[in-house]
C-alpha cells in the first residue's frame, strides 16, 4: 500500500534554505578579539559588557586565488572579493554572561554607494531553522537601490555551520523507520510498527544529549536567536534594526519586534510561519501546503502548458498515481541515483520551491506517462531540482545530519509538543488523507516528545509596540502555507500583508516580480509600508 510518500533530505535541505547552490568553500572565520567602544554602562538583562559593547572586525572572505574559482559555480568573483568575515561573540545562555560563549560566523556586503548614500546594514535570514545565513550573500542580492544603501549582513545562527555546527543522531536509521511506517499507511500501521518507530525517535534525541549535551540543547530556540541578533545589532552600530526573513526566518523577525520594539526599524517577513502550534500540528499543516501547492501546479498545467498529460486539474492525482506505480514497477537510475516513486516525490516536492520548475514538471510527466523519452526528461529534471551541499559523500551525509539535528532542536525547543504517541498517530492520520502525496513529515517531529527540556520562546505575541511590519505572503508557496502569512499579519498588530499570486517559496529580492520588489523595496528605503490588501500577480 502507498498512501504516502515521505520527503527526503533533498527536500529537508530545501526546507532549511531558500534554495541558492553552496559554493564548496565555504569560508571559516578566523579568531579574532572584538573592538571595545567606550560606552561601559552594560544592559538590564544582564549580558556582560563583552557582548553588549563588541565590535565586528571585518577581513576579507576570499583570497584572490579562491574568489577565482566562484565562476565554476555561477558566483562573480569581484562580488565574492568584495564580501567581508567577522565573529560575534554571544553568551550560550543569555541569562549567565559569566558561562560558556559562542562565536558566531557573520558575513557582510559593504554598501555600494557613496557614504552619504548609506542608511545602515540590512540583516538577512534565509530561513530552516538550520539555514546556512552566510551563504546568502554568495551571490549579488536584492536591487541596485538596497545594495547602494545597505551593508548587507548575515549570519550562521548558533547550532548552525560555522557557528558551532549541530550535528547529532543517527538521520538516515530514523528515515528508514519514517520510511516503513510511510509504506504502511498510518491507518495501517501495527502496533510493532509502531514501537519501532517510537523506539528510533526516542534514540535520536538521546543520541543528541549524548553528543551535544543538555545545555547546549537547551539554548538552540528561536528566543536565544532573536537575543544573538540584537547583539549583532549592537556590534553592527545601528540604532534599529532592518531585516528580512524567510521562512522560518519569519518567525526571528516577528520576536524580535516583539522583543525589541524600541530598536526595530523596518522587517519584511517573507513565507510566514506559524508559531504557536505543536510541530506535529505544523507539520500536518505544512504537507497540506505541499498538496495545495501541487494543485495550484495541477490547474496551471491544464490552462497553459503546452504538454500536460491530464486533461482536467481533477486528473492529476490519478495520473501521478500511475506514474508512481510505474516508477515502482521499472524504476530509473540517474547519476547512481535510483528514481523509484520515492525518489521522484522528492523530486516532485523541490521542483514546487520554484513556479519557474512548472513546465518542468508537466513535461517530465507527460514523457513519464507516455514512456516518450523519459530517461532524457527525467535526467534534465533531477539536474534541474536537486539540491546538494557538495559532491562529497561524506561533506554531504554530515550536512544532511546537521540540517535535521538543528531543525530538531530549534523546533522542539521553541513549541510545547506532546509526549503521547496516539496523538502523533492521529495527525499521521489526518496527514495521510488530506495530504496524500506529501505525507511523512509528522513523524520527523517525534523525537520532540522525547527532547530535553528547553527555553521555549514565548507565543501569541503580538508586537503591539513596533513599528510598521511587513508581511510577504505566497498563495501556492509549499513550505510556508500562505494561511501561515494571513495568521502572522493577523497576529502581529503593526503589520501588513503583501500578497503574491503565484507559486514557489518566498518571491521578495530575486528579481522575478518587480510589483513585490519595488513595494518592499520602498518600505525599506523610504519606511513607507504598502497599503492594506497589497496584491501582486506573476509576471
Amino acid at each position: 500500500m502507498r498512501d504516502a510518500t515521505r520527503l527526503l533530505a533533498v527536500t529537508l535541505a530545501l526546507l532549511l534554505t531558500t534554495g541558492c547552490a553552496i559554493l564548496p568553500f565555504v569560508p571559516t572565520p578566523t579568531e579574532v578579539a572584538e573592538a571595545l567602544t567606550g560606552d561601559r554602562t552594560g544592559n538590564a538583562s544582564g549580558v556582560a559588557d563583552r557582548f553588549t559593547d563588541q565590535r565586528i572586525l571585518w577581513y576579507p572572505c576570499y583570497s584572490r586565488e579562491e574568489a577565482r574559482e566562484g565562476h565554476q559555480w555561477g558566483a562573480d568573483p569581484s562580488w565574492l572579493r568584495e564580501l567581508e568575515c567577522g565573529t560575534l561573540l554571544v553568551p550560550l545562555d543569555h541569562s549567565d554572561p559569566q558561562g560558556r560563549s559562542l562565536r558566531l560566523a557573520v558575513m557582510r556586503a559593504p554598501a555600494d554607494g557613496p557614504p552619504e548614500e548609506r542608511i545602515g546594514s540590512l540583516v538577512i535570514n534565509p530561513g530552516g531553522p538550520g539555514g546556512y545565513g552566510i551563504e546568502t550573500l554568495y551571490y549579488r542580492p536584492f536591487s541596485d537601490e538596497i545594495r547602494v544603501s545597505f551593508d548587507l549582513v548575515s549570519f550562521d545562527p548558533r547550532g548552525v555551520g560555522a557557528s558551532h555546527g549541530l550535528a547529532c543522531g543517527d538521520w538516515e536509521a530514523l528515515y528508514a523507520e519514517i520510511d516503513a511506517a510511510v509504506a504502511v499507511g498510518a491507518d495501517d500501521l501495527t502496533e510493532d510498527g509502531l514501537a519501532a518507530l517510537d523506539g528510533r525517535a526516542r534514540a535520536y534525541a538521546q543520541d543528541c544529549v549524548d553528543e551535544a549535551g543538555e545545555e547546549f540543547l537547551a539554548a538552540m530556540g528561536t528566543v536565544n536567536v532573536v537575543r544573538d541578533l540584537e547583539l549583532l545589532r549592537r556590534a553592527l552600530g545601528d540604532d534599529a534594526l532592518t531585516y528580512v526573513g524567510y521562512s522560518y526566518g519569519t518567525h526571528i523577525g516577528a520576536l524580535y519586534a516583539h522583543l525589541y520594539p524600541e530598536t526595530s526599524r523596518a522587517l519584511v517577513l517573507d513565507g510566514g510561519v506559524e508559531t504557536d502550534h505543536t510541530n506535529a500540528e505544523a507539520a500536518y499543516e505544512q504537507a497540506v501546503g505541499f498538496q495545495e501547492s501541487w494543485e495550484h501546479f495541477a490547474e496551471y498545467c491544464v490552462s497553459s502548458a503546452d504538454m500536460c498529460p491530464f486533461d482536467t486539474a481533477d486528473g492529476a492525482g490519478p495520473l501521478m498515481e500511475d506514474v508512481l506505480d510505474g516508477l515502482d514497477e521499472d524504476p530509473y537510475e540517474i547519476d547512481g541515483w535510483r528514481i523509484d516513486a520515492a525518489a521522484f516525490m522528492d523530486l516532485v516536492s523541490a521542483s514546487l520551491y520554484d513556479e519557474y520548475n512548472w513546465d518542468i514538471l508537466d513535461d517530465v510527466l507527460y514523457a513519464l506517462d507516455t514512456g516518450e523519452g523519459g530517461q532524457n526528461r527525467l535526467q534534465w529534471f533531477y539536474d534541474t531540482v536537486y539540491y546538494t551541499y557538495t559532491e562529497d559523500e561524506e561533506e554531504q551525509a554530515y550536512f544532511d545530519q546537521e540540517s535535521l539535528a538543528t531543525m530538531t532542536a530549534v523546533n522542539c525547543a521553541d513549541r510545547a509538543d506532546p509526549v503521547d504517541l496516539g496523538t502523533y498517530l492521529e495527525t499521521a492520520r489526518r496527514e495521510a488523507r488530506d495530504a496524500p502525496l506529501f505525507a511523512g513529515n509528522v513523524w520527523l517531529q517525534l523525537p520532540c516528545a522525547y527532547w530535553p527540556e528547553t527555553e521555549e520562546a514565548p507565543t501569541g505575541f503580538t508586537a503591539p509596540d513596533a513599528p510598521p511590519l511587513v508581511v510577504v505572503g505566497t498563495v501556492a508557496d509549499p513550505a510556508t502555507p500562505y494561511a501561515w502569512s494571513r495568521e502572522l499579519t493577523d497576529q502581529l498588530e503593526t503589520a501588513t500583508l503583501v500578497t503574491y499570486e503565484g507559486g514557489g517559496h518566498t518571491i521578495y529580492g530575486y528579481g522575478v516580480n518587480r510589483c513585490v520588489d519595488d513595494v518592499v523595496d520602498t518600505y525599506l528605503l523610504a519606511l513607507t509600508p504598502p497599503g492594506s490588501g497589497h496584491t501582486c500577480r506573476p509576471e
